[in-house]
């Protein structure tokens, strides 16, 4: 089961040449799920290849740079002549927001838009082999997190011992998985502990847009394989990070390393580094053992099961 994350906008609240506003697409198999949607995004996405067939969009909070891009991406979809629905989730609080910012348009698209508020705690999204839930973080303004968690998957199967118990090849095999006791021709029931391991832990992606290095952010994160953490800030600027509501790649690499993650990735970079941008990530692996990306616009990162 493929796992995809596409960096569409690594940037700070002033895009450059090099790095746009916030957005992240995450493919998993046929889902396509966009988080924050800054101005130009649809543009980065045509230009990456990530396609169009979004269903989810995840707002981390309604400040500009995360946010302008909607009304244009929504405008294409309906010159598409889109029909599929579209859900976007918001902080409690800011559906009118939202709906101001679409209205801006004058139009409204000719496709179901469903705005739905969310909370710390909430679960955004729902689906059978995983879910999106929001958790808090700490901005200038209301403003939450997302990590996208998988359920534990099966136990591996040791065909080697099913077939030292006597059970044969075919149907069996697959009930035996599925968590099924079968019964032999010889009256020996098998039960499934004795051919299938342990449950092994799907994967996790955290997402936490713009905050401050927080609690709750290392306990959405922890044993996380992927963490994608606000860095805006250098040390040799860390007065600003919490008067602005930012974090340091110093800061974004404490919260990894106490969260326990695999990787780390660092986004909305301050144009002010614009062609330095380096030293961040030099900071970053300086306070954290583990993987340390800083992604350019339009970097994929393939995220793979733990066990492999």
């Amino acid at each position: 089961m493929s796992l995809h994350v596409t960096f569409l906008g690594t940037g700070g609240a002033v895009p450059s040449v090099r790095r746009n506003t916030s957005a992240l697409l995450v493919r998993r198999e046929g889902d396509r799920l966009l988080f924050d949607c800054g101005e130009g995004t649809q543009r980065q996405m045509m230009r990456f290849g990530t396609g169009f067939d979004v269903s989810h969009l995840f707002v981390t909070h309604m400040h500009g740079d995360h946010t302008l891009g909607i009304p244009g991406l929504l405008q294409t979809w309906d010159f598409n002549d889109r029909e599929a629905g579209l859900a976007i989730h918001v902080p409690n609080g800011e559906r009118r927001a939202v709906r101001n910012l679409l209205d801006g348009t004058g139009t409204e698209p000719a496709f179901p838009v469903r705005v739905n508020e969310i909370g710390p705690g909430d679960v955004a999204l729902d689906r059978d082999e995983y879910e999106v839930r929001a958790f808090e973080t700490e901005h200038r303004t209301k403003a939450v997190g997302y990590a996208l968690v998988e359920d534990d998957r099966k136990g591996r199967f040791d065909r080697d011992r099913a077939e030292e118990l006597g059970v044969p090849v075919g149907p069996k095999f697959s009930k035996l998985h599925e968590g099924e006791a079968v019964e032999l021709d010889d009256g020996t029931v098998v039960r499934p502990e004795q051919v299938v391991g342990d449950p092994r832990p799907g994967r996790t992606v955290v997402y936490t847009g713009d905050t401050r290095p927080t609690p709750t952010t290392e306990q959405a994160a922890a044993d996380a394989d992927l963490l994608v953490h606000d860095a805006t800030f250098a040390e040799a600027d860390r007065d600003r990070a919490p008067q602005t509501g930012h974090s340091t790649a110093t800061e974004a690499a404490e919260v990894a390393a106490t969260a326990g993650v695999e990787r780390l990735a660092l986004v909305h970079i301050s144009s002010r580094y614009a062609g330095r941008s380096e030293v961040l990530a030099e900071e970053a692996r300086a306070a954290f053992g583990g993987e340390v990306r800083l992604p350019d616009d339009g970097d994929e990162l393939a995220v793979p099961y733990p066990d492999g």
